[in-house]
C-alpha cells in the first residue's frame, strides 16, 4: 500500500502533525527494550517519540514506508578511526550510509589533543563521535607517542577525561612495541581513577614478554575489552596447536573481560573466526575498526561485520544485539543510544537482510560465501534523515498528479 507524505489538509485539522517523521510497517527490533515485532516507530524534535502497532501517517509530517525492512536503534562502532591515526577517515562520509550512528574513535587522541580532537571533528560532524583516549598523551601517531612510556600519565589522563565525559568513554593502548606491560597497566589505573573502561590492542609476539594468559587473567578487570579478537597476533583466543578455543578466553569471559570484533585492515581471520565460531566463542560486541586501509577491499563497514558473524552462525536478532545495545551498555550510554526507547534521541537504521550467494572477505582478502547479507537502506541520526538508498524517504511524482511514497 502507498503511503501518501502529505496528509489532506482536511485530515490534518483532525489529526495534528505531531510527529516529524513516522516509519510505517517495518520490522521493528529493539533488543533494549524486547521489541521483535512489526511496529510503527514516530519522531519529533530529535527523539524517539512513539512506537506503536499503528501510528497514522497523517500525523506525521513525513511517513516513510518501512516494509520488509527491519527498524532498528542506529548502529554503534566502538573501534573506529577519526582522529589522530595517520589511517583516519571523516565519520559523516563512511558511517552514516551504513547505519552506523555512533562512533568511537579508539585512541586517536591523548589527554595533550583532546581540544583538538573536538574542535576539527566532534564539534563538525553529524554523527555522534565519541572517543577512547589513548593513554599515550599525544595519541596514535607512531610510536614516537605510543612507545613513549614517560608520557603514560595516569591521572593526567584521568583528570582529563573527568572534564570531557560528554565525550570521552575509555581509554584504549595499542600498538606498544616494547617488551612488557607498562603501557597496558598504565591505562588500567587510569581507567582505575576515571571509572571507565580499557579497550586493548596490544601484541603477543615471542619477544614482546607478553602472554594472552596473563592479559586476559591478571592484568585486565572486568568490563575491559579486548579488541581484535580473531587476529591470533594480539590476542590468542584459539589454540595454534588444537584449533580449539583457550581455557583461558573462557576464564576470562566467566570473569567479566569482554571480547570486541575489531575487524580492520589485518584483525579477521577466517580460519580463526570459524574455529572460535565452532567453540560459540563469538564477540560481546561488533566493531569495525574502519580506516582508509578497511573500508576498501575488506569492506569492514558494520552491516559487513554483521553479515560475516552471520555467516559464522550468529543469528540476525544477536547481531542486531551486539551493534546497538550491549555496546551502548559498555560504554555506559544507554538507554539514550542504543535503543528506540520513548524519549531517546532518534538514532535509527533502516536494514535489509538481502538473500543469494555473496562473496564476504576476511583481512587477507580470503573469501567465505555466505547465503544472506545486511544492508542499510536509510539512516536517521537525531531525527534527521541522513540516508536514504531506496529513495523511501522522498516522493515520486505520480500519474495521480500526488507525492506519494514508493514502497
Amino acid at each position: 500500500m502507498k503511503v501518501p507524505i502529505l496528509a489532506l489538509l482536511g485530515c490534518a485539522a483532525a489529526w495534528p502533525q505531531q510527529y516529524d517523521i513516522v516509519l510505517k510497517g517495518g520490522h521493528v527490533l529493539d533488543p533494549a527494550n524486547n521489541i521483535n515485532a512489526v511496529r510503527d516507530v514516530a519522531v519529533a524534535g530529535g527523539r524517539i517519540a512513539r512506537v506503536a502497532a499503528d501510528i497514522p501517517a497523517s500525523q506525521a509530517k513525513k511517513a516513510i514506508d518501512a516494509k520488509g525492512r527491519y527498524v532498528t536503534p542506529g548502529l554503534i562502532d566502538l573501534h573506529f578511526h577519526a582522529y589522530g591515526y595517520s589511517g583516519a577517515i571523516f565519520p559523516d562520509d563512511t558511517a552514516l550510509p551504513t547505519g552506523t550512528t555512533t562512533v568511537v574513535d579508539a585512541g586517536g587522541a591523548g589527554f595533550r589533543t583532546i581540544d583538538d580532537f573536538r574542535a576539527k571533528i566532534i564539534t563538525k560532524v553529524r554523527t555522534r563521535v565519541l572517543a577512547l583516549m589513548n593513554i599515550a598523551g599525544r595519541g596514535m601517531i607512531g610510536s614516537a607517542s605510543e612507545d613513549n612510556v614517560a608520557d603514560m600519565r595516569p591521572a593526567e589522563t584521568a583528570e582529563s577525561i573527568k572534564k570531557n565525559r560528554d565525550v570521552v568513554v575509555g581509554i584504549k593502548v595499542a600498538h606498544f612495541g616494547k617488551p612488557g606491560w607498562d603501557a597496558l597497566k598504565r591505562a588500567v589505573e587510569a581507567g582505575r581513577l576515571a571509572d571507565v573502561p580499557v579497550m586493548v590492542d596490544d601484541k603477543i609476539f615471542t619477544n614482546a614478554g607478553r602472554t594472552s594468559q596473563e592479559k586476559l587473567l591478571d592484568v585486565m578487570r572486568p568490563g575491559d575489552m579486548h579488541t581484535h579478537m580473531y587476529n591470533d597476533r594480539q590476542v590468542e583466543v584459539v589454540s595454534r596447536f588444537n584449533g580449539k578455543v583457550q581455557e583461558y578466553a573462557q576464564q576470562a569471559r566467566v570473569r567479566g573481560v569482554l571480547f570486541d570484533l575489531g575487524h580492520g585492515g589485518g584483525s579477521f581471520l577466517w580460519p580463526v573466526a570459524a574455529a572460535a565460531a565452532r567453540g560459540g566463542f563469538f564477540p560481546d560486541t561488533i566493531s569495525t575498526d574502519l580506516h582508509d586501509s578497511s573500508i576498501m577491499m575488506q569492506q569492514s563497514d558494520m552491516p559487513n561485520c554483521m553479515s560475516k558473524m552471520m555467516a559464522l552462525g550468529m543469528t540476525f536478532e544477536e547481531a542486531v544485539k551486539r551493534s546497538t545495545m550491549i555496546p551502548a551498555k559498555v560504554i555506559k550510554r544507554l538507554p539514550e543510544i542504543g535503543t528506540l526507547g520513548e524519549g531517546h534521541s532518534a538514532d535509527i537504521a533502516v536494514l535489509a537482510v538481502r538473500e543469494g550467494v555473496f562473496a564476504l572477505k576476511d583481512s587477507w582478502g580470503k573469501k567465505r560465501l555466505a547465503s544472506k547479507k545486511v544492508e542499510n537502506v536509510l539512516t536517521i541520526r537525531a531525527g534527521q534523515l541522513e540516508w536514504d538508498s531506496e529513495g523511501r524517504g522522498f516522493p515520486e511524482w505520480t500519474k495521480a498528479g500526488k507525492y506519494e511514497v514508493i514502497p
